[in-house]
């Protein structure tokens, strides 16, 4: 070939394009970069012994798309097995019909998996490399599934079944690893009995629609994690979004187990948008985790920014606070906030729909011809409605009010301010569920102090500790101390208060940038400022 592409030989992995943002290929670079964390704690826990040198070890990919996992694992024990079985096509085939094993999640990904491992879509197929397979399926398996529906939702998955259930020819998107009560009965149909795997391994789909308002979909990764955990491996490697670490609809009860299991070893966390899977965008980032079924202590946190550690990984128990710290520099400066035992402001913040009043609600442009009128806070502008028609919370009417927009943010790669500006609301005032009250006061000067307290870095820095995607919502403030208001703080005084060093002032002023000068007082936000 001449021109510019002689001597290009890309790998196909890392061309192809993704099913969707909830269903994500991985790249090849970063799968190996799972498994040298997979080979580095086998080593740490097997006298430095090499993973790849062992024909007895078994894996499993519980929801293979590409086969990059199982193609990755299949190349490094063809390399380490060289010693053991010197005849080339007696190591490959014993490598794919004894240690490598994959569960396809459509029919689709079935035969890509099957191509990217045997070099065929069919496993007994003429140019397969596996030479004793009896069905075309070989080890990686596809069962199509149906979803159990219960008053409109799947009982296993909680998908829509409005969406979902749409007929024979289509993909159902049932998955075969998490659709069942009995996950080793369902692993020894596919693969038959006494089937116990050393390592899983592997990139869940993200989410599925759950039949919400608007595009709402439900996480559905952490149920491969838990059915994987059931099958007790020695191992567990996953990656997957990181918004279970601070929020994330229904991962509470998920993001309690990950925090209290002493047998995760390693974290690696992605939180810059695109970073971890280019041209994906994934709010909160990605990371992935291994879990070793063995180790039973802290767990080793690294973040990656640009390519490069942040610093050195970080061995600390996860379950310090009810989300988890993502940064290891700022889990000291939270050390010195919490110190202080004093209480947070997040039980100052209102809930969703302070006033009862939906995002799409308006009142009139003006307060002419209203009997009693209250100024209402909605989404960009502000009208005007009758006190009779504000649902709940009448006596915070007369209050003043701090407001802060629920959705703070931008699709940027780095957010850097966290809160929007704070809106000082004086009486006579109301909103709708575009805003949160942040808090209400009895005087004009304690809402302007305590505004500009939540415009510090300072506050803004630890708000950004729990806050992974653009939804602000009340659990956000919850390290924020509650701090007297009879004066204005600002960020000098607040490093000073919790002796804060050089270094971690620093910290906190490369991820926070400053807001301008001037508060926002009208029905206007600047959720946009990060682009």
């Amino acid at each position: 070939m001449n021109g510019p592409l002689r001597g290009r030989n890309p790998d196909v992995l890392t061309c192809i394009a993704n099913l969707s943002n909830d269903e994500v290929f991985t790249p090849p670079e970063f799968a190996n970069r799972m498994l040298d964390t997979l080979a580095q704690a086998w080593a740490a826990s097997h006298n430095s012994a090499n993973l790849w040198a062992d024909s007895s070890v078994r894996f499993l990919d519980p929801c293979t798309k590409s086969g990059v996992f199982l193609r990755a694992i299949t190349s490094r024990l063809v390399n380490g097995l060289a010693n053991e079985m010197s005849d080339l096509e007696t190591r490959v085939n014993h490598i794919l019909t004894k240690q490598v094993f994959g569960i396809g999640i459509t029919h689709l990904t079935s035969l890509l998996a099957r191509r990217s491992v045997y070099c065929s879509k069919r496993a007994k197929g003429e140019h397969s490399i596996a030479t004793s397979f009896d069905s075309d399926d070989g080890n990686i398996r596809f069962e199509r599934l149906e979803h159990t529906w219960v008053n409109g939702k799947c009982a296993f998955c909680g998908a829509s079944q409005s969406i979902l259930d749409r007929g024979a020819g289509r993909e159902t998107h049932a998955y075969a690893f998490i659709h069942t009560d009995d996950i080793k009965t369902r692993i020894a149909e596919l693969f038959g009995d006494d089937m116990q795997f050393d390592v899983i391994i592997g990139n869940p789909p993200y989410q599925l629609s759950d039949g919400g308002h608007g595009t709402s979909a439900a996480p559905i990764y952490q149920m491969f994690v838990e059915k994987a955990f059931e099958l007790e491996p020695r191992y567990a490697v996953f990656v997957t979004p990181s918004r279970w670490m601070a929020g994330g609809k229904g991962l509470d009860k998920y993001r309690g187990r990950m925090l209290s299991d002493k047998r995760l070893r390693n974290i690696v966390d992605y939180p810059k948008l695109y970073e971890g899977f280019p041209g994906v965008k994934i709010r909160g980032g990605i990371s992935y985790f291994l879990w070793d079924c063995e180790h039973n202590g802290p767990c080793e946190v690294q973040t990656i920014w640009d390519g490069q550690p942040t610093g050195p990984a970080v061995s600390r128990h996860l379950d310090a606070y009810d989300i988890l710290v993502r940064r290891n520099e700022a889990v000291p400066i939270l050390e010195k906030v919490k110190a202080k035992g004093e209480p947070t402001i997040n039980a100052r913040v209102s809930s969703q729909k302070p006033f009862g009043l939906r995002t799409f609600f308006h009142g009139k442009p003006d307060p002419k011809h209203l009997d009693n009128p209250v100024k209402l806070f909605g989404s960009q502008k502000v009208t005007w409605v009758e006190r009779s028609d504000i649902p709940t919370n009448s006596t915070w009417i007369d209050k003043w009010k701090v407001l802060m927009t629920r959705v703070q943010g931008t699709s940027a790669a780095v957010e850097t301010k966290f809160l929007s500006k704070p809106i000082i609301a004086e009486p006579d005032t109301a909103c709708t569920e575009s805003y949160l009250v942040a808090g209400l006061f009895d005087t004009e000067l304690e809402a302007t102090n305590y505004a500009g307290y939540l415009r510090t870095r300072f506050a803004r820095f630890l708000v950004s500790l729990r806050k992974s995607t653009q939804d602000a919502p009340k659990h956000v403030y919850a390290f924020i101390p509650n701090l007297p208001l009879d004066q204005e703080w600002t960020d000098a005084k607040l490093y000073k208060r919790y002796g804060l060093t050089k270094n971690e002032i620093a910290f906190i002023e490369s991820q926070v940038a400053e807001h301008d000068s001037e508060l926002c007082d009208e029905g206007t936000s600047d959720e946009g400022e990060d682009e």
